[in-house]
């Protein structure tokens, strides 16, 4: 069969899911797209018998696809703009990742979750739920299973935690007349964007304060996502290491030069910003970006065993409700100490 033909025909299912999947987003933001996406894949999968014609297609799909949306990422980061917030917030920043990776390490040991999504968990917990785990599982090879499995708890605490969230704020006591302190919070302890902006929506909502509490929970969010950057070169350096002898290791093989391509369009846009350029230009590829992680997500559901995925699900879950809750701790306990709260 022709390598190309092999390819588009499991391009073009996934893009069959994608696109439905990304309206249901729109629709329930609360869920996001990702999660229909995985969740139709995996659902079309038990029913997919004559799957070898899709096969090449699926994997460059959820392989080259998801790097290409992470590089399209970099073009929402105005780098400027992330410096103005991450002054006020990056000490919580640091320590809610810090603690987050922490718990995960010591869990991954203590109740024996596999490395790879111990890894994709704690990653996805601390910075930017999907889009940190779309980055970090070709670094450190990870398997579509172990991608799902660890979307799907950040998922399930994301919709907890976007839920709870505005009502825990008001029992604590946040300032309800500036979106500043809430939206740290919210920027600091939900995982993915879709859950952080649902959260800081319903504060604004509740609060009347129009978009302020959204444009800082956002704003900190993407301050966040730079996080990936080191993570991942670690990450890349240390599988390197670990996996082949010393004389071995090659600068192609330690270093993900997708996420290189990420750092230059985040450079980019600040410069064009700088410049004059309207933010709005660069809403397209924030848009496409966000509709290929969907697409990539479909790819990850068709090769996802479910049954499997159930009988697994029990020790992740552990893992990433001990990190929500420390990150969500750490990020109240330190806006106290800095006097937000």
């Amino acid at each position: 069969m022709n390598p190309i033909a092999s390819i588009w025909k499991g391009v073009l299912l996934c893009l069959a899911i994608a696109v439905p999947s990304f309206f249901l987003g729109r629709l329930l933001p609360v869920v996001g797209g990702p999660v229909f996406s995985i969740l139709i894949g995996m659902v079309i999968a038990l029913f997919l018998k004559e799957r070898r014609a899709f096969d090449s297609g699926i994997k460059f799909t959820s392989k080259k696809i998801l790097q290409w949306a992470v590089v399209l990422l970099g073009f929402g980061m105005d780098l400027s703009v992330v410096a103005q917030t991450g002054i006020q917030s990056l000490p919580i920043i640091i320590s809610t990742i810090s603690v987050s990776l922490a718990v995960a390490f010591l869990l991954k040991k203590v109740i024996g979750v596999e490395r790879n999504p111990s890894i994709l968990i704690g990653v996805g917990s601390s910075i930017c739920g999907g889009s940190a785990i779309a980055a970090t599982s070709p670094v450190i090879g990870a398997d579509d299973e172990e991608v799902a499995q660890a979307i799907s708890v950040i998922f399930f605490f994301n919709v907890i935690a976007a839920l709870l969230f505005p009502t825990l704020g008001a029992l604590i006591g946040f300032d309800t007349s500036s979106g500043t302190a809430f939206g740290i919070f919210a920027g600091t302890a939900v995982n993915d964007t879709s859950s952080v902006t649902a959260c800081a929506s319903t504060w604004d909502n509740m609060w009347g304060l129009g978009t302020a509490t959204l444009d800082k929970a956002v704003t900190v969010k993407l301050t966040r996502t730079l996080a990936i950057i080191p993570i991942t070169l670690a990450l890349a350096f240390m599988r390197a290491r670990r996996g082949e002898g010393e004389e071995n290791v090659s600068i192609r093989r330690i270093f993900p030069f997708f996420i290189l391509y990420f750092v230059l369009a985040s450079l980019l846009t600040t410069v064009l910003t700088a410049l004059g350029v309207p933010g709005d230009a660069f809403v397209p590829f924030k848009e496409l970006s966000k509709f290929l992680i969907i697409l990539a997500m479909a790819a990850i559901g068709l090769n996802t065993d479910i049954a499997k995925l159930v009988r697994t699900g029990g020790k992740p879950l552990l893992l990433g409700f001990s990190c929500w809750v420390s990150i969500t701790l750490v990020s109240l306990l330190m806006q106290h100490v800095l006097g937000l709260l």
